[in-house]
């Protein structure tokens, strides 16, 4: 599958995604896909979709607003936006995320590398009550 078409359904699988999608993860990783984020970095297919569905449990509504794209080769990187709320007795605000993922892709089109790229401290850290302040109160001694 030529790139841009594999880059194409890869965007509108992640603007689209639901629980019920994960089952059919493995038709755009390969089997031993590699993924990092932040928090992971799994190999294979079921840990990639362990991660997802652990996205699912813990946030209601997250969603993924895919901003840019630039496919070369057969490689792409995606600029996105993620909106989510967290779950709770309370539904709380709508927060966001915003990074970007470099996606290595094989001769079939299907992801052999996934890596997430984006600020851990200021998008989550910083947004937490007694954690926040102290993250604000670093980045702020740190500055130049």
């Amino acid at each position: 599958m030529p790139t841009c078409e594999a880059a194409q359904a890869i965007v509108d699988l992640f603007e689209n995604l639901k629980p019920e999608d994960l089952a059919r993860l493995g038709q755009y990783y390969a089997p031993d896909a590699y993924f990092k984020d932040p928090f992971n970095e799994v190999r294979g297919v079921p840990a990639i979709q362990k991660i997802f569905a652990h996205m699912f449990e813990q946030l209601h509504e997250p969603r993924f607003v895919i901003a840019d794209r630039v496919v070369q080769g057969r490689q792409a990187f995606i600029t996105w936006r993620f909106d989510f709320r967290r779950k709770g007795p309370a539904t709380s605000e709508v927060r966001t995320i915003r990074g970007a993922t470099h996606l290595l892709l094989d001769e079939q089109g299907r992801i052999t590398s996934h890596r997430d790229y984006w600020d851990a401290a200021e998008e989550l850290y910083e947004k937490l009550p007694v954690l926040g302040a102290l993250m604000r109160w670093l980045r702020r001694r740190l500055s130049a």
